[in-house]
């Protein structure tokens, strides 16, 4: 059972995705945050994009599978990440 525990993010996993915001970018008319947390001894690249859409803030979570022995570098991969998305698809990531 716990194995499914940590397959599926449960707290008790050892990993938590309500992590704070490390930095905060914007990036052609989007907000880019990084949120990586720590996981299984290293920090999980994980950020949300998001925009003000009609008078609406609509957002983009996203984790990946990198992770990174400093907290610095794991900010760094998901801000770029985060523009990657934003340079790929656009406000399309919300549709």
């Amino acid at each position: 059972m716990s194995f499914l525990k940590r397959l599926f993010g449960s707290p008790s996993g050892g990993a938590s995705t309500s992590a704070a915001v490390a930095k905060e970018i914007e990036h052609k008319g989007f907000v880019i945050r990084a949120t990586p947390y720590k996981a299984e001894g290293g920090y999980q690249t994980c950020g949300v994009v998001s925009k003000e859409v009609g008078g609406v803030v609509k957002e983009h979570r996203f984790i990946r599978a990198d992770r990174f022995a400093a907290l610095d570098d794991a900010v760094d991969i998901s801000l770029k990440k985060g523009q990657q998305l934003v340079d790929e698809q656009g406000e399309r990531m919300f549709g």
